[in-house]
């Protein structure tokens, strides 16, 4: 089984997670791919049989069958998009915050590993979204598409449609329309529901309406859920998993489930509410601390 390292070493502490799976695969003869981004990181006398440095990420996923990622949720997503058209499995080792992906503590690296090369482990499928805009290109988020406001002046509406019904009308600071696995993300700070993984379903939560009775929804993924600004293309700032894209034309943006999805791991006794529960620190009673 080869392994491939992906981590963002200027956002994130990644040198004792990365030492420990460098030493580990050396000491169980697992091959090892990293990018040349990370070099500076690893020991000179590592580099050899076992752990082969290239130039590209790309190049050190193709010619691996598993995906360690270390970091934060952010590194899971820059991970997911690499590998969307590929489909290995994903490993994410947690030294961010919160990690909902990534998911491994640091203590648990040598004991995933091991489980990891003996097949000891399932996959957690979580599909993308997908969203075409009027200019003809197409983007994927494992989270959320974003439409938000440029400056803090003044509230932005958009238009939205599902399955050519109109929805409604919204005026607000922005609009998440959100996968399951985005729903702990931004659209969970905005007020939005918690939906399980799997669920074939995008939520758009509405960022402080000015209407209060305006409620997020749920709704299927299988239908096309269309947004257009109502606003100059200067006011309004459309994003998927945290980056801007650029349009030069009137906002409208056709949003459905796409064909991608990416395979996270999981460990055998790990479960997704055992992750809420720890993540969010549900039952936690600060009187018995």
């Amino acid at each position: 089984m080869n392994f491939c390292v992906i981590a963002n070493p200027e956002k994130y502490s990644v040198q004792n997670s990365l030492s420990r799976v460098v030493d580990w695969c050396l000491h169980h003869k697992k091959n090892l791919f990293a990018s040349r981004r990370l070099e500076q990181y690893i020991k000179p006398h590592w580099i050899g049989s076992y752990l082969t440095i290239l130039e590209e990420e790309t190049e050190a996923i193709q010619k691996s069958d598993v995906i360690i990622a270390i970091g934060g949720d952010g590194t899971m997503l820059h991970t997911a998009h690499l590998v969307k058209e590929r489909g290995n499995p994903i490993l994410g080792i947690n030294t961010g915050k919160l990690g909902f992906m990534a998911n491994i503590q640091q203590e648990r690296i040598e004991e995933a590993l091991g489980l990891i090369s003996n097949n000891e482990f399932s996959i957690d499928k979580r599909f993308m979204l997908k969203a075409k805009t009027s200019e003809g290109r197409s983007y994927y988020a494992l989270n959320e598409f974003l439409f938000s406001k440029k400056d803090s002046s003044s509230m932005i509406t958009l238009e939205v449609h599902y399955d050519g019904q109109l929805i409604n009308h919204y005026w607000a600071d922005g609009l998440i329309v959100s996968s399951p696995t985005g729903s702990t993300a931004y659209n969970l700070s905005a007020g939005g529901p918690i939906v399980q993984p799997h669920t074939s379903v995008m939520v758009v939560t509405p960022i402080n309406p000015h209407t209060l009775t305006t409620r997020p929804l749920v709704l299927t993924s299988d239908k096309i859920l269309t947004v257009k600004g109502s606003e100059t293309t200067e006011k309004i700032l459309f994003s998927y998993d945290g980056i801007i894209l650029p349009h030069n034309s009137e906002l409208d943006v056709e949003i459905i489930q796409s064909e991608f999805s990416v395979n996270l791991i999981q460990l055998p006794d790990q479960n997704y509410f055992e992750t809420l529960r720890n993540k969010l620190m549900w039952g936690l009673d600060k009187r018995k601390i």
